[in-house]
């Protein structure tokens, strides 16, 4: 993964002031064994590691590419499990390691299509058959403000839905048909729309997947 999509530096730094809100909808997880090992990817300062947690799962790992955030992860959450990724998006565990795999507003933050489709076979690789891959991510929005940044960035990053923010975050919304492609080789259980917050505390509409790998 590149520097433009891991992003080290601006999450080490502008970064790690942000707040991370995306609604997590528990019973999505039902059958999943509270004692089951579970990866939350991109787990920032460690939000959703400790909802999870707090819900009775005994065994969530948080991952993250920035120092800096997985830092505040240890300090907000002592006795948690969180680990830095020096190679992203290589985790250092065996196939089929975990249960199941949170990626919350992750994509949004790896703008480039072989760098998305690298995490998402990282991740299908490390989870078991039949295990399950949470998403929740930024779909295009239809507001005005969103379409002038989708239209002015187009031609220097390539891709329509990537733009910039102002304090220098290379981010991406994904249309519909982006998403099957990534996910073709996966199941899909569960799908809805719901409005959330960016990080910048603004209201967007976003898309959640619960995802099932296949057996093989």
């Amino acid at each position: 993964m590149g520097r433009l999509d891991s992003q080290r530096e601006y999450w080490d730094t502008a970064g790690t002031t942000k707040t991370f809100g995306y609604p997590i909808e528990l019973g999505w997880l039902d059958q999943v064994p509270r004692d089951a090992p579970v990866l939350d990817y991109g787990c920032g300062y460690g939000r959703l590691t400790a909802e999870l947690t707090g819900q009775g799962f005994t065994a969530v790992e948080g991952v993250d590419v920035s120092p800096a955030l997985v830092g505040r992860a240890r300090d907000e959450h002592p006795g948690l499990r969180f680990a830095v990724l020096d190679d992203p998006p290589r985790l250092p565990h065996p196939d089929g390691s975990f249960a199941a795999a949170l990626l919350f507003a992750v994509l949004t933050c790896v703008p480039g299509d072989d760098a998305q489709r690298g995490l998402v076979a990282e991740l299908s690789r490390v989870l078991r058959p039949g295990g399950l891959l949470y998403v929740s991510d930024l779909p295009l929005q239809d507001d005005e403000r969103n379409r002038e940044r989708y239209e002015r960035f187009a031609g220097r990053h390539g891709t329509y839905g990537v733009f910039e923010t102002d304090d220098g975050a290379v981010l991406r919304h994904h249309t519909g048909e982006w998403l099957r492609t990534l996910f073709e080789g996966f199941d899909t259980v569960r799908e809805r729309e719901l409005d959330a917050r960016t990080m910048n505390g603004r209201p967007v509409r976003a898309v959640q997947l619960l995802l099932r790998t296949r057996v093989r």
